[in-house]
């Protein structure tokens, strides 16, 4: 399985970016996707989950920013990141789960992890 995570960059406080992360080698198929993020000095924390049938769950720290998508045609999730401050300041991480586990928000229940984007936003 390889997940190809992409959409970093730099933004200005106030901004917006959309990560993409596409699976390939096994079906997607009942999958439960997730990105997790971690800061310099940090550990890796979740950020927001989405089930083969689109339940999403979502860290509260992104609440009402950040929308997590998925295209099962195209074996993508989507992270839309909206009103980015200094502190969303990390390296994201797509993850891909079987789609068995109840944790979403637990890295460990996670197979399998795509190489990282950096997010870098200024203030």
């Amino acid at each position: 399985v390889q997940l190809q995570a992409s959409g970093g960059g730099l933004v200005q406080a106030g901004g917006s970016l959309r990560l993409s992360c596409a699976a390939s080698g096994r079906t997607f198929i009942g999958s439960l996707m997730g990105w997790f993020r971690q800061a310099p000095g940090k550990e890796r924390e979740f950020v927001a989950s989405i089930r083969w049938n689109g339940i999403r769950t979502y860290a509260d720290s992104v609440k009402g920013r950040f929308t997590i998508s998925r295209d099962n045609a195209k074996n993508t999730v989507y992270l839309q990141m909206n009103s980015l401050n200094p502190e969303d300041t990390a390296v994201y991480y797509c993850a891909l789960d079987g789609g068995a586990t109840t944790d979403v928000a637990n890295k460990n229940e996670y197979d399998y992890w795509g190489q990282g984007t950096q997010v870098t936003v200024s203030s």
